[in-house]
């Protein structure tokens, strides 16, 4: 009974904390526009900062709960979900992604660049001050190419927020925090009820919980006939997370980097990222490549189940 009390918290809070996400990034994109900000730079930051929210927000509280060992799991975990299973479950259901651009431009370097400054940052198994400004800087690159490759047409378009909007970011906000601070709490009593390490639980569940706005938009993205919006939303959404959801909680504590993330799922991950940008190398990804990529997820999830028995 005692288990399944805390299954239940981890599922309500973290349920609580991808629809807090949404209003706070919704409400905030409305504040942004109301105060003459550009449509495409609130877009290419909010949009960018929401996808990866709910890990940023689960990695802090994990720092300041002292389950630091969870930020590198959440990280690396989502970023193989997003190729592995998002990008393998659009393929298979639109049978194939036509890219209208070329993504090999910049998109996959900046991606391929953000996973392997990921292993040379974490190869000792520690994050310093200097690596978390490194990150924070990649980060920075990022958001400036994005604005300068994409600049928007558009004059800026200027509106009142309604009220509603500010009293949803700060509802939104506290539940993100509230969401994530008892997510923690209950990862913390399941590991220690069922004596799994929380880097496991983090790898599997929170990965995956956390991947859910993800895997809707991209998925709705792919029922439009838009699969390249899918695309991208998996590169931006790893970029973000290497970068600001493995920097940002640095800075509340040390972070513990446990054994297994260097010797299994951190070349995981990387192997999962160059194989997505050989496959997207012709423009074209089609259904077996997306069925390969899925089977690589079952060899993911095979691999911490063998860890927990």
């Amino acid at each position: 009974m005692e288990v399944l009390m805390y299954v239940g918290i981890f599922v309500a809070s973290l349920a609580v904390l991808l629809k807090a996400s949404d209003w706070f990034i919704n409400s905030a994109e409305e504040i942004g526009l109301s105060f003459g900000v550009p449509p495409f730079l609130v877009g290419i930051t909010i949009v960018a900062f929401g996808t990866s929210l709910p890990e940023l927000a689960t990695s802090i509280a994990a720092v300041l709960g002292g389950e630091s060992e969870v930020v590198s799991g959440n990280v690396i975990g989502s970023n193989i979900t997003n190729i592995a299973l998002v990008l393998g479950l659009v393929v298979v259901l639109v049978k194939e992604i036509n890219l209208e651009n070329n993504i090999w431009h910049i998109d996959m370097p900046h991606l391929w660049g953000s996973a392997f400054l990921l292993w040379f940052v974490l190869r000792d198994q520690k994050v310093d001050m200097l690596e978390n400004f490194i990150l924070l800087f990649g980060l920075v690159i990022f958001l400036i190419y994005s604005v300068k490759s994409n600049p928007s047409e558009e004059g800026t378009v200027k509106y009142k927020a309604a009220p509603r909007s500010y009293l949803l970011l700060v509802v939104g906000g506290a539940l993100v925090w509230l969401g994530a601070d008892y997510t923690i709490f209950a990862i913390q009593h399941l590991s220690a009820i069922a004596g799994i390490s929380p880097e496991i639980i983090a790898l599997s569940a929170i990965s995956l919980g956390t991947s859910l706005p993800e895997i809707i938009v991209s998925l709705n993205a792919a029922r439009r006939g838009k699969t390249s919006i899918a695309v991208g939303n998996v590169i931006g959404s790893n970029i973000f997370n290497t970068y600001a959801v493995m920097g940002i909680p640095s800075f509340f504590g040390d972070l513990k980097i446990p054994d297994q993330i260097i010797t299994f799922h951190l070349p995981l991950m990387i192997v999962m990222t160059i194989l997505f940008g050989l496959m997207s190398n012709n423009k074209n990804i089609n259904r077996w490549e997306g069925a390969l990529l899925l089977l690589f997820y079952v060899l993911f999830f095979a691999e911490l189940f063998k860890t927990i028995l």
